[in-house]
């Protein structure tokens, strides 16, 4: 029979062990709950940082429009959206102008909502699958402001235009000067054909497309057809078969100017010359500065009175060192001829590629008709202006309260916010 075996006698520990055993377990307790607050800690200060940098300057209200607030980061998914394919020296202008339509936008969704319209989320849906690539969700708003101003156009404001309406079918040429206008009066009433002359000569592009032929308007389509009231308001006041006086028109722009361009210094290192220059609307204008200039009066005081050249003429046209190819073919032609002496005034040289102000008109009425059907085309321009007018009355509105909260640095920010995301 086996021997049964003895349990093993039990170990005890000593008060001094205990003590030991404990003081461990304090030790580690204590390591533990310090890695824990480090790691804590460093949690903290990542999160801090990011609510500091990231999450709090994106949902501080930045644009308010009446009671509709938007945030930081609505604001820079408008300019990756406003700003995108375009070079980074224009997201400054950009960044304005996404403030200007993030208020019109919202300006034009709630006038609209007065008058009684508005877009479905689904039609919106349905908007946003339409881009190519689909638009983003981000972008509801700009797809719901295109559906809007298309019913306020189609609809609303549909009704707010006649069927029909008293109507001119006009001829028209616009000339440069005075005594250009003058001679091609002189050759029309000698007999040249009214479609050759304004073909060849006119500088505005309807009129030299249909060789000078506007067809039927009413007084108003006519002025937005043109972008100018002169003419219309001629129109609207003369007999048929009568061909106007050289009627002068200040603010029609047209594509050609002609320079004045003094040679100052060149530099052949860096193949750049110095120059100033004066731009004006027509030869005729052109000649009688150049003749002034030659008389002794100073450049850069006709420039600052004259010129049409934005970019230089507050600094009396002088457009420092510049190379060949920051300049228009028609100037580096002159500027750069190796044979040009320094001090050298050119004469008027046309170009083509430059926008100018002002011309003259020559019409003349070859019909009236005093309740004639607007065409579709003409409808559409009035549909659209009145549609600008409304949007212009909701801005006067005074009590619509819009208002901006970004200055200069948080645009800054905004705009690298909108380039780094991409």
């Amino acid at each position: 029979m086996a021997k049964k075996k003895e349990p093993k006698p039990q170990r005890e520990v000593t008060k001094r062990q205990l003590s030991k055993w404990q003081r461990q377990q304090k030790r580690q307790r204590i390591i533990m709950a310090a890695g824990i607050f480090v790691i804590v800690a460093v949690i903290g200060v990542i999160g801090s940082g990011w609510y500091i940098n990231d999450y709090q300057p994106l949902h501080q209200t930045v644009i308010r429009v009446n009671d509709t607030k938007f945030s930081m980061d609505y604001y820079v998914k408008m300019l990756k959206y406003y700003g995108e394919g375009q070079p980074f020296q224009y997201m400054e202008y950009i960044a304005d102008e996404a403030v200007t339509l993030t208020e019109r936008n919202e300006l034009l969704r709630q006038g609209a909502m007065k008058l009684g319209i508005s877009v479905s989320n689904s039609e919106v849906d349905e908007k946003l699958k339409e881009g190519d690539p689909p638009l983003s969700k981000d972008y509801r708003d700009i797809a719901r402001t295109d559906l809007l101003v298309d019913k306020l156009r189609d609809e609303y404001f549909e009704q707010e235009i006649p069927v029909s309406a008293e109507q001119r079918h006009t001829m028209a040429i616009f000339l440069e000067s005075e005594s250009q206008a003058a001679g091609v009066r002189t050759r029309l009433e000698a007999g040249e054909g009214f479609a050759g002359l304004a073909g060849e000569l006119s500088l505005e592009s309807i009129s030299k497309s249909n060789g000078g032929d506007l067809d039927w308007h009413s007084q108003d389509a006519l002025a937005i057809l043109l972008d100018t009231s002169v003419l219309a308001d001629y129109a609207f006041n003369s007999e048929v078969d009568i061909l106007s006086p050289p009627l002068y028109d200040e603010a029609k722009t047209k594509w050609v100017g002609y320079w004045l361009v003094e040679l100052l210094e060149r530099d052949e290192e860096t193949e750049q010359v110095h120059v100033q220059v004066i731009l004006l609307g027509s030869e005729e204008k052109a000649q009688e500065i150049r003749a002034r200039l030659e008389a002794g009066e100073d450049f850069a005081a006709l420039a600052e009175e004259f010129s049409q050249h934005e970019a230089s003429r507050e600094g009396g046209g002088d457009l420092g060192f510049i190379s060949r190819e920051a300049m228009t073919s028609a100037l580096s032609e002159f500027a750069f001829d190796p044979e040009l002496e320094l001090g050298t005034l050119s004469e008027p040289i046309r170009d083509d590629t430059a926008q100018t102000e002002g011309g003259y008109w020559l019409v003349e009425v070859v019909g009236i008709d005093d309740s004639r059907e607007l065409s579709d085309e003409d409808r559409d321009l009035l549909k659209g202006r009145a549609l600008n007018d409304w949007m212009e009355s909701l801005w006067d509105d005074p009590e619509n309260e819009v208002e901006s909260y970004l200055e200069d640095e948080e645009k800054g920010w905004a705009i690298q916010r909108a380039i780094s995301s991409d």
